[in-house]
């Protein structure tokens, strides 16, 4: 396999090159894993559009949605980011780490976690259990829709990482066995 490495700005397309000075400018660096998608000379522009565009879903269920998907394709650079913003988004490393054992706190949360879990494990072919429960716990069909898109969001960068393997640039996320140790000492 080709190793990657994480192009700079000088070696991207000037269209990339405009979003890495925003990129830079909003956040004071341009993470990795955007980067290399700016190998493509319109994968970055598409990416960011299809990530930044209106869904039903709140930051905190996007977050949770991206962090059991994530755990699922064992993709620990999206784990590391997720984990970072999720924090930003008002939840505790405790409820990260729940999330991500699929077992969060609040039952409506725990229903969406629980269905992106299995949509993801199974390639969309969800246990009809959990789709009821979703239902139930008051999210709709356009909810529904919403939380595929997600999935299909950070599915593709989990892939993306885990074929590629750049370098993670945020504060690497606890691995759950790790963390099971250390609850159980």
């Amino acid at each position: 396999m080709k190793n990657f490495t994480v192009p700079t700005r000088d070696e991207v397309a000037p269209a990339n090159q405009t979003i890495f000075d925003n990129l830079n400018k909003a956040l004071g660096f341009v993470p990795n894993l955007y980067a290399t998608i700016a190998y493509s000379d319109n994968g970055l522009t598409k990416y960011l559009a299809y990530q930044n565009a209106k869904t039903t879903l709140s930051n905190k269920e996007k977050e949770a949605v991206n962090l059991i998907v994530s755990q699922v394709n064992g993709c620990v650079y999206c784990l590391s980011a997720h984990t970072v913003i999720g924090k930003m988004n008002g939840f505790t490393v405790e409820q990260l780490l729940d999330i991500r054992r699929e077992k969060a706190e609040n039952p409506k949360l725990n229903a969406l976690v629980k269905l992106a879990a299995s949509i993801t494990k199974k390639r969309g072919n969800a246990d009809e259990v959990l789709v009821d429960d979703f239902y139930v716990q008051g999210y709709t069909n356009e909810n529904l829709v919403d939380l595929i898109l997600q999935v299909s969001d950070k599915t593709a960068m989990n892939y993306l990482h885990n074929l590629t393997q750049i370098p993670v640039d945020f504060p690497l996320a606890p691995s759950l066995e790790a963390e099971l140790v250390a609850s159980s000492n």
